[in-house]
């Protein structure tokens, strides 16, 4: 079976040349940022992922935990596995090291989750609750809840969730009803209720698993404006912070999923035996709010899976293409059999995949950057500019790349042909291990409705077009010179660029008109947004690229094989975003009475 490999060259290239680490590390707590330590980290990360992680995705698909009397038990290999990466401090890259962080970039963290998510994403996602749910306690924890949390799930000790849905609510948060009743002991509660889908909600991997739970007090208004925040540990902690009595809480079951078996999801149960110990993050009635700390994070993160996961199909496609030998070479007089990698149409598929994560990818560590910038950037005007940047590009990082993600690991098992229906393959695992990340932390539509309804109608498409615009300017900064194929790249990115800003003009109009219209078209509009961030982000890559091959400094074929993907993106997928502008312009009518007829 293909063993994966680390894109270590390309991440490296991204971060050094897109993102521009070294504008990074300028900023007030990024100093250690430095480039060996950088290099550092992803060879080190890439080694763990390719020789511990990657073994196991197979195994985790063929030997899920197993729950019994509310014990869930993972494989002796996954628990040797956890223990060694948290040995390795990698929960710990970017927290402060204070509470035992590293201190870094969050754009290297991310260029590192990639890994995790693409040799054993059902291992990676244990990882990615816990830095959720440290994340959320060290911006709203009291200073009694960072001391005894904060250190143990920074360093993998203990592990975390998150607690939002339940069975009548799904994804309208507004409905659910799970309780928290305050005791004597202030900032205590008793809470009680059920919880669904609830990733590494119980398992045997740490002495201790911190739930942040989603619940109402007592008095609290309807609606979202009425749900608090609560951590509730499954053992409560002492004085010491040491796991100390059981919590009134247990696992259920476990969810039997379509792909990523390895990670137990369980169902929860809450206080069936008087209330489960749980303490109020911050104050009530604010639950969302803190919560969408966590959530805008981990909706991020699901973007990553998705590139991350169409990453690991393309590789086992591509060494099936080169090693798989059928049929004769079109042209070729001598009637040679040939592996079907020199068939144009499998040709065609593998530089598909390849451009399409390579676009992926940039657009993501692009969103990272921005993210550290909104947290570190000590001049406060450029703080807030970044922060309108991640906000419009979450929601198009989550949803582009979780859609786009699917279709590269269909494309992945279709370049196995019938050998990728066949589960030995390994090929279908990844195809239903990305299904999920469409549907985790919000769905395409409802990442769709974030980015036209909060991002855009809410201030009129200021900062969308601020970055429409940021697209325009990086373009213009890019010298074709005397490449036709640069000339090419920049021509259709800047059509492109205008399909989006005619998009966002007619969205913003129908809206004054309907305000059905704009959800109506929001999908093409998230996927058209994708689309061109993709193309904007490779005609950067293509300019640099082309900037390395004429001065013939650094790895040449990796430029060379750079520049044609690129090239290929640019000529070959952008165009998709035709069609979604298209959709958009002919209006939602067909939309807005479909209810009716189907």
């Amino acid at each position: 079976m293909p063993n994966y490999a680390a894109p270590v060259e390309d991440l490296r290239f991204v971060l050094n040349e897109l993102v521009d680490l070294g504008e990074i590390r300028t900023m007030p707590g990024y100093e250690e940022a430095t480039p060996d330590v950088v290099d550092a980290v992803l060879n080190e990360a890439g080694r763990l992922a390719s020789e511990v992680l990657a073994p196991l995705n197979r195994y985790g698909d063929v030997q899920a935990p197993a729950v019994k009397d509310g014990v869930v038990t993972t494989s002796p290999e996954w628990r040797a596995a956890y223990h060694r990466f948290a040995e390795g401090g990698w929960t710990a890259l970017i927290f402060d090291p204070e509470y035992g962080g590293q201190g870094l970039p969050r754009v290297l963290a991310v260029a590192v989750q990639e890994m995790w998510d693409a040799s054993n994403m059902s291992f990676g996602l244990c990882p990615l609750l816990t830095c959720s749910a440290a994340e959320a306690i060290s911006l709203q924890g009291s200073e009694e809840q960072k001391r005894i949390y904060l250190t143990k799930l920074v360093s993998g000790e203990w592990a975390g969730t998150m607690n939002l849905t339940e069975p009548q609510a799904g994804s309208d948060l507004s409905a659910i009803r799970a309780s928290a009743i305050p005791t004597d002991d202030d900032g205590h509660y008793l809470l009680s209720g059920q919880k669904i889908y609830i990733t590494y909600g119980e398992h045997d991997l740490t002495s201790n698993i911190v739930h942040l739970v989603l619940a109402r007090t007592p008095d609290a208004p309807e609606g979202v404006k009425g749900i608090s925040l609560f951590v509730v540990p499954k053992f409560i902690p002492d004085a010491q912070g040491e796991p100390g009595e059981r919590n009134d809480l247990r696992c259920v079951s476990l969810e039997h999923k379509l792909g990523i078996h390895g990670s137990p999801t369980a169902v929860m149960a809450y206080g069936d035996e008087g209330g489960a110990t749980a303490f109020l993050v911050g104050e009530e009635n604010r639950g969302i709010e803190y919560m969408f700390i966590m959530m805008n994070m981990a909706r991020h993160a699901v973007g990553v899976e998705g590139y991350a996961v169409a990453e690991r199909a393309y590789q086992r496609a591509r060494s099936y293409a080169i090693e798989r030998v059928q049929g004769r070479a079109v042209g070729d007089p001598s009637g040679k059999r040939v592996a079907i990698i020199d068939h144009p149409d499998v040709a065609r598929m593998m530089i598909d995949m390849k451009s399409r994560v390579e676009a992926m990818r940039a657009v993501s560590l692009y969103a990272a950057k921005a993210m550290d910038c909104s947290i570190r950037q000590p001049d406060e005007r450029a703080k807030v500019k970044a922060q309108q940047r991640l906000d419009v590009l979450i929601p198009v990082v989550k949803g582009w790349s979780s859609e786009v993600g699917n279709l590269v690991t269909g494309v992945a098992l279709q370049v196995h042909g019938g050998m990728g229906f066949i589960e030995e393959t390994g090929a279908a695992q990844h195809y239903r291990d990305a299904r999920i990340t469409t549907i985790y932390e919000g769905t395409t539509g409802i990442q769709a409705a974030d980015l036209v309804g909060r991002k855009l109608l809410r201030d009129g498409g200021e900062a969308i077009y601020e970055l429409i615009e940021q697209a325009r300017v990086d373009l213009a900064q890019i010298n074709p010179g005397e490449s036709e194929a640069l000339k090419i790249i920049c021509t259709n990115v800047s059509t492109a660029l205008d399909r989006l800003s005619g998009a966002t003009d007619w969205i913003l109009e129908a809206g004054i008109q309907d305000p059905r219209r704009p959800y109506a078209s929001s999908f093409h509009y998230l996927m058209l947004w994708g689309s061109v961030a993709g193309g904007w982000q490779m005609a950067r890559a293509a300019g640099v690229a082309a900037r390395h091959l004429a001065t013939g400094e650094g790895n040449q074929d990796f430029y060379r094989g750079k520049s044609l993907t690129c090239r290929h993106y640019c000529e070959q997928v952008l165009p998709e975003s035709e069609a979604h502008y298209q959709a958009i312009m002919s209006g939602s009518d067909t939309v807005l009475a479909a209810a009716q007829y189907i």
